[in-house]
């Protein structure tokens, strides 16, 4: 077998490889995300107030807030009254639950939750307001929030970031 050094050095040789790493990249198939997210010709949004099924009046106001914070900035949209809007968000808050411990204190005497949890449920629909058609939907879209014993504010913070997280992803991810 001929080493490396005994091959010949020829001009065309070397002149022929940056041809061949041309045309070998030349072969190599595109790929991009464009067509990801929401469809080019939605550039508004109209945020409906959730319909709440739940005796927790601020959950409504707290979960709308972060909607319109969240889904302007990350999905590239601006926001619009229902009429002029390009698609529209709407929804129903079905479950807030709070009292699931999450853990528990080590006293002998008893037994004490430290850390709790609590469960949102909503289902949520945006809808392309030109065509007609669903661009998201999710039934039974779930978010757990840990607060600490006296601290439910911090947890329901915490599973609504989650939940407008998972909102967003949802619309992201439409192919």
């Amino acid at each position: 077998m001929p080493s490396l050094r005994s091959i010949p050095r020829s001009g065309a040789c070397i002149r022929l490889v940056p041809v061949l790493l041309l045309l070998a990249t030349a072969c190599v198939t595109r790929y991009g995300f464009a067509g990801g997210g929401l469809p080019s010709h939605i550039r508004t949004i109209a945020i409906l107030p959730f319909e709440n099924e739940t005796p927790t009046a601020e959950l409504q106001r707290e979960l709308f807030d972060a909607m319109r914070r969240d889904f302007q900035p990350r999905l590239g949209v601006r926001d619009a009254p229902q009429e002029r809007a390009d698609a529209l968000v709407r929804g129903i808050i079905r479950t807030y639950d709070v009292d699931v411990p999450a853990a528990y204190a080590a006293n002998q005497r008893q037994a004490t939750a430290t850390r709790r949890r609590l469960q949102l449920v909503l289902d949520v629909e945006i809808v392309d307001q030109t065509t007609g058609k669903t661009i998201f939907e999710r039934k039974g879209l779930r978010a757990e929030g840990e607060y600490a014993e006296r601290d439910e504010a911090g947890g329901r913070r915490d599973a609504i970031k989650r939940i407008v997280n998972d909102m967003i992803e949802g619309a992201q991810s439409q192919w």
